[in-house]
């Protein structure tokens, strides 16, 4: 079963919400998130990203950068910018982007539950990362940046969050980056109790965007539980989440670019493709075919279609891990052809989420700084959720999921009893 709960949620006051809320700190560079808070001193960026509001070259996991993001959430509070809820709640959380709409449930997930399993993972964590997340819980006494989690759907869930959406929101805003976010709050807890006791009908969840968020949240209850003496239900034992039907996800691809070609010549790269893909030029990049990939190398893009016997299909797809595209760029291009063993720590080699366009891939390998690119055709979620049922991990960064959420919405205070 998955257990959800309520919390006395920390949320921006509604007519200052769309300056409060912004993205991810992790997803923007230090330069975009200066421009993104320039002007506007109540940017949630100036909380999870304080650095920009530091001298150049200051070291992002220095005890300065944290100490200045907890001191600007603390101002807000004190100006009453941010205000927590009296009674605990959940809420409604809805992005629209174009003709993509999702609408989910912010509630606390359980840690436990994700210590046991029953918050399904795709990916191994990075351990510089994780200890960020790490540390920036506990220099703010909070968690900010909602674990992005999906449910099956279920017709009891469905039914809960239309008649939420059906009435008047708390907040409305549209985005610099075109995405509207509207926002609802449930505070009857006979309500609450409703949505509470259908969760525990759901087998699993599984985590989407934010598994470095989800283990600092493990990683911090666990040393807190290490010294603490209560039984009872503490704030840590709960990690900020936004929950959405499994069908209403949408994933973009997350690309390659790499350095150089390990010593071939493009065409001698080109000629080694060949022997595992059906190759032909494209002029609108960015629609490859399953399996398959977009190749920009020498102003030019290719179409790449793997050439794969119906035994090879076969053998690929009864393996969850081997039927994905980038499994198969990997086996046949990137690890065999290039030299690239290890996605996770090999500098020759970076990723960028599809939202950016095949037009940045090219410009980035046109500059020269990169040789080749590899737009892939992106990792579905039924995949996925195939990878996460076996106990399996995806090769890294195998999805990118958009639209973002924001952070600043809701947080969740750990010194709330």
């Amino acid at each position: 079963m998955a257990t959800i709960l309520p919390f006395r949620a920390l949320r921006p006051r509604p007519e200052l919400a769309s300056q409060v809320a912004a993205p991810p700190y992790d997803v923007v560079s230090l330069e975009e998130a200066r421009q993104l808070a320039d002007g506007n001193p109540y940017s949630f960026l100036r909380i999870s990203r304080a650095e920009l509001e530091l001298s150049d070259g200051v070291d992002p996991y220095s005890t300065a950068v944290y100490e200045r993001g907890a001191a600007n959430l603390q101002n807000l509070i004190q100006q009453g910018i941010l205000e927590q809820e009296k009674q605990p709640l959940l809420g409604v959380y809805r992005q629209k982007w174009g003709p993509h709409e999702q609408t989910g449930l912010v509630a606390l997930a359980s840690v436990d539950e994700y210590d046991r399993g029953i918050i399904k993972k795709h990916e191994y964590t990075r351990p510089v990362k994780e200890a960020d997340r790490v540390r920036l819980i506990e220099a703010h006494e909070s968690q900010s940046g909602p674990v992005l989690l999906f449910c099956r759907r279920t017709a009891a869930f469905e039914h809960w969050l239309k008649g939420v959406t059906g009435t008047r929101p708390d907040v409305h805003f549209v985005a610099d980056d075109k995405v509207e976010h509207t926002v609802w709050s449930v505070r009857d807890e006979s309500i609450v109790q409703q949505i509470v006791e259908n969760f525990r009908d759901i087998q699993s969840l599984y985590i989407a965007d934010g598994h470095h968020r989800s283990a600092a949240a493990s990683r911090v209850r666990a040393a807190r539980q290490k010294f603490g003496t209560s039984n009872e239900r503490q704030p840590e034992d709960g990690f900020l989440a936004v929950i959405f039907p499994h069908d209403q996800l949408q994933i973009l691809p997350y690309n390659r670019v790499v350095r150089d070609l390990h010593g071939l010549r493009p065409s001698e790269f080109v000629e080694a493709v060949t022997r595992h893909f059906d190759l032909q030029s494209v002029t609108l990049p960015g629609a490859p075919p399953p399996l398959g990939f977009d190749m920009y190398l020498e102003s030019r893009w290719y179409r790449a279609t793997p050439k794969l016997s119906e035994e090879q299909l076969a053998e690929l797809r009864s393996d969850p891990v081997r039927a994905l595209a980038v499994s198969v760029l990997t086996e046949r291009v990137l690890d065999p052809l290039l030299g690239i063993t290890d996605q996770r720590s090999d500098p020759r080699i970076d990723f960028v989420g599809g939202v950016r366009g095949p037009e940045k891939l090219a410009a980035m390998v046109d500059c020269d700084d990169w040789s080749v690119a590899f737009w892939l055709y992106p990792t579905t979620v039924d995949e996925l959720m195939a990878v996460s049922d076996a106990g399996c991990v995806m090769p890294p960064k195998s999805t990118w999921f958009e639209p973002k959420l924001r952070d600043g919405l809701f947080v969740h205070r750990l010194g709330d009893k």
